[in-house]
């Protein structure tokens, strides 16, 4: 059971790390050498993560790794990924290299509006607030230059504004409903700081116009935020390819057969919400690998994609699949709000490492790779449940960490890599090879 503490931010790391380990651990020596051990050599590199977050202690490893020879509209790249699981690199670069010689993945980027909301309470007359906002709309929408003035030298800026009435759901209650565009950066910070300006000005203009009889406060502001909804900043990406080239394994099915066993699997995820979660998370396993490599919010992403996927009232897959033309044709649109400046762009080495790995891309360009990666993990999972089932492969790329949790020797993971080649692989069928095998 934890225990309290006062002041435990005003600490150093040094003594936070002593009151943790003594009063959490029972060998506080083992305790603390085990953070210490994942420290960074380079006292600057660390003293930088530190300042990432607060009360840091240590650093916590995930896997980076890469997917090589992705054909993206006319170009090759390969894509970094940092992710926990077994099996969704390889599955990733499978797919990049089964489509490499089919034509490559086309992207579209169809738009970046972004979204932040003020929103407040007002008991007057609707007829009111609508003449008052009409009057001052185009006051609200200059009373954030000071913040907008750069951005909107690069394109950007505040591009609309809107008053909507939400009360027919909550009683008063009004949104100011912006519109942001917001260049290479992926511009929370800019938002947030144009809508508490904004919001200032609001409750000012309604003092000054004396709204409502001149009440003191007639505008009652609860909270100004950008939405993490963004189903506007829509990136699309597709593969396609001839019905006779489109053979998933060998033998004698063709591939009209796999074309239209893959666009099953989909319709089911359509209709069918059990489904469509695990669906579009495996879409999720490739694009939060490559958003959490160049440093962006894979938590602001997943929570857009999701209420993208439920849009309709019913949560279904984000991707489509169908036969055009004697083609098969697998597409995904989806609303990725990333960036390619500021936050840990800039700060940490290896998000800018893997920033140059794709080419210094834009934020658009990075929309384009993240929504690939996505279509290609979803196209290289469901290629595995319609023919040799999920979790042959899965397993396969499992098979290190199992060998792992059972403190395997090197030698025993040369013989169980070599055994299991032609093997299932179970957490059973290890531990009794293992037991069986103790050189």
């Amino acid at each position: 059971m934890s225990k309290k503490i006062e002041g435990f931010s005003k600490l150093t790391k040094s003594e936070k790390i002593d009151w943790i380990t003594k009063t959490h651990f029972k060998n506080p020596d083992q305790a603390r050498k085990q953070l210490e051990s994942y420290w960074n050599l380079d006292s600057n590199v660390q003293m930088q993560h530190d300042e990432f977050i607060e009360n840091t202690l240590s650093n916590f490893y995930l896997p980076l790794g890469i997917a090589p020879n992705f054909l993206i509209n006319g170009s090759i790249y390969t894509i970094p990924m940092v992710t926990e699981e077994s099996s969704v690199v390889a599955a990733a670069a499978n797919s990049a290299k089964f489509w490499s010689v089919r034509g490559g993945f086309k992207t579209e980027v169809i738009n970046t509006l972004k979204i932040g909301q003020i929103h407040f309470f007002f008991e007057g007359n609707p007829k009111e607030l609508i003449t008052f906002f009409n009057r001052r709309k185009s006051d609200l929408l200059k009373s954030a230059s000071p913040i907008t003035k750069n951005m909107q030298t690069r394109g950007g800026g505040i591009v609309s504004i809107d008053l909507i009435d939400k009360g027919d759901v909550l009683l008063n209650y009004y949104q100011l409903h912006l519109g942001f565009k917001t260049g290479d950066a992926m511009g929370a910070n800019f938002i947030n700081s144009c809508l508490e300006y904004v919001t200032k000005y609001l409750i000012q203009f309604a003092k000054e116009d004396k709204l409502i009889n001149g009440k003191i406060n007639p505008i009652d502001v609860v909270m100004s935020i950008l939405s993490n909804y963004v189903p506007e900043c829509l990136v699309s990406a597709k593969i396609s390819c001839p019905l006779n080239d489109f053979n998933l394994e060998n033998g004698s099915k063709k591939g009209k057969y796999f074309a239209n066993r893959l666009i099953q699997a989909v319709d089911i995820a359509k209709c069918e919400t059990y489904r469509a979660v695990t669906h579009n998370k495996g879409i999720m396993n490739g694009i939060d690998a490559i958003v959490i490599a160049t440093g962006n919010d894979f938590r602001a992403v997943e929570a857009g994609v999701h209420a993208y996927a439920a849009r309709s009232g019913q949560y279904r897959s984000l991707t489509d699949a169908y036969i055009i033309e004697d083609k098969f044709v697998m597409e995904l649109s989806i609303p990725l709000a990333l960036g390619t400046v500021g936050g840990l762009t800039k700060l940490h080495p290896m998000v800018a490492w893997c920033m140059e790995l794709l080419g210094n891309p834009s934020a658009q360009k990075l929309m384009e790779i993240a929504a690939v990666t996505g279509l290609a993990q979803n196209f290289a999972a469901l290629r595995s449940l319609i023919t040799t089932g999920i979790q042959k492969g899965h397993m396969k790329m499992h098979l290190l960490n199992i060998l792992g949790q059972f403190n395997a020797s090197k030698s025993q993971k040369i013989a169980a890599i070599k055994h299991f080649t032609s093997r299932q692989v179970t957490v059973q069928a290890v531990n009794n090879f293992l037991k069986k095998n103790k050189f």
